[in-house]
């Protein structure tokens, strides 16, 4: 088996890459073992020199994502820390979104990863750094880490649906009673003067963003 993976031009990377395919293109539930050594032209049994397990493979996936944060956020002509720290901090989240935007399904592979892992570390260590650069302390710096979460790596957890679907009028109506708020709301919501009966997930992502770096400016400069 060893000799037929090395045949076929195996490597981790390539295994990954293919993963990585197959998540993108027909979503996480797909990845199997089986489906990875079909992608790839191999024995599933061939795979068991690269990656141990399925674990494994979703390790490989964070790393995989991450190299393209790095990638991305090293392409930015983002201004110094000590001069706009707001804005290169901006930059860096939304540049890591788009990563992640262009894959939908590792938000939800980050969120079931128990072990600490380097690639995401790394990444942290810099958001860590550019806010030193930029004077704030370590503990400030770490309440900012607590408070931007998941949000530093682009993406969070939404308390709506952003499908861009209005909610039926018969569903609403029957919730008004219950929850005259929430139905208000969305009845209400607008962004950029479009009623919505949902949530455009970049706006609110952005909205959310900028509220947490407007308060850690005024606690940057208070401090």
């Amino acid at each position: 088996m060893a000799r037929a993976g090395q045949q076929a031009g195996l490597s981790r990377e390539r295994v990954l890459r293919a993963a990585v395919t197959i998540a993108d293109e027909r979503g996480l539930a797909a990845l199997t073992m089986r489906s990875l050594a079909e992608s790839l032209g191999v024995e599933a049994m061939s795979l068991y020199h690269h990656v141990a397990n399925k674990e494994a493979v979703l390790d490989g996936l964070v790393e995989v994502v991450m190299a393209e944060v790095e990638e991305a956020v090293a392409g930015l002509d983002a201004p110094a820390p000590e001069d706009d720290w707001r804005s290169a901090m901006r930059m860096r989240v939304l540049a890591s979104r788009e990563v992640l935007v262009r894959h939908p399904w590792a938000p939800g592979v980050f969120e079931t990863r128990t072990g600490a892992s380097l690639a995401v570390a790394r990444y942290f260590d810099g958001v860590l750094g550019l806010m030193r650069r930029a004077g704030f302390s370590y503990e400030l710096g770490h309440r900012a880490l607590h408070a931007l979460g998941s949000r530093a790596l682009g993406f969070s957890q939404e308390l709506f649906a952003p499908d861009g679907m209005e909610a039926p009028e018969e569903a609403m109506a029957a919730m008004a009673e219950q929850v005259p708020h929430l139905v208000a709301m969305i009845a209400d919501a607008s962004h950029g003067g479009a009623v919505l009966g949902w949530c455009d997930y970049q706006s609110e992502f952005e909205f959310g963003l900028d509220l947490i770096l407007d308060g850690l400016e005024r606690l940057r400069e208070r401090t």
